[in-house]
């Protein structure tokens, strides 16, 4: 349901983005309520239901295509796992963002790290389900890789606090959170492939690359940028 490809970003130590005050948002108050409105436009209408599908999916509540119900029947405990914990890791993450302020600190502390035990069991139990399933190898590896960069960007991310790196703590778990989103993109790509009537198959492998290659490169790339546009739609 999710995965990437190890990368790794430069390291920013917090005592030069403190050094540097932050300038004046140059998003009047439409902007914001577009961001808004955009953002929790995603969440609504594209992270929940995948989510609870997931979970619907996950605990046997809604009917598996044949070729998830054959998976499920070879993997009946390492399938379930990995729907539930991506699914729920998926739905937790934008909570964990809103609450990353100061003021709600102790409560961003306790969601992370309900968050990384939903992202280690959902990323290693991807690992055999990718290679159990019986999509075309190209999608399979796509799967598999997410799986490790997830694993490895959270893990990232964890070492970075412990070290009390503060920023790149936030710019890794950006990223893999930009990682977790590829079960929703790839949902929407394919889902677009049935209702123009394309060919299912390739899209469906490519979609296993780009659904959370795209996000994750948005967010390498642009940091800062995805960091303010966040702030400022808060």
């Amino acid at each position: 349901m999710m995965l990437i490809t190890m990368t790794d970003m430069a390291t920013i130590h917090p005592a030069a983005v403190r050094a540097t005050p932050p300038g004046p948002s140059r998003l009047g108050v439409p902007s914001r309520l577009v961001l808004r409105i955009a953002i929790l436009s995603i969440i609504g209408f594209l992270v929940i239901p995948v989510g609870a599908v997931a979970i619907g999916s996950g605990t046997g509540l809604i009917a598996l295509p044949y070729e998830m119900f054959e998976l499920a029947g070879r993997a009946p405990i390492l399938f379930p796992a990995h729907m539930l914990s991506s699914a729920m890791a998926l739905l937790l993450a934008p909570i964990v963002i809103a609450v990353r302020h100061r003021a709600e600190l102790e409560l961003h502390r306790a969601l992370g790290r309900l968050l990384g035990v939903f992202v280690v069991i959902g990323g290693l139990t991807s690992l055999p389900v990718a290679i159990m399933s019986h999509s075309p190898v190209l999608a399979r590896a796509g799967f598999f890789v997410q799986g490790l960069v997830w694993l490895y960007l959270f893990g990232a991310a964890y070492l970075a606090i412990r070290r009390r790196n503060i920023s790149r703590h936030a710019d890794l778990m950006m990223a893999m959170v930009a990682v977790t989103t590829g079960a929703v993109w790839f949902r929407v790509i394919t889902g677009t492939a049935i209702i123009l009537d394309l060919p299912f198959e390739p899209v469906y492998a490519l979609a296993a690359w780009i659904g959370w290659m795209v996000p994750l490169s948005i967010v390498i790339s642009r940091p800062r940028m995805v960091s303010g546009v966040l702030s400022r739609a808060r």
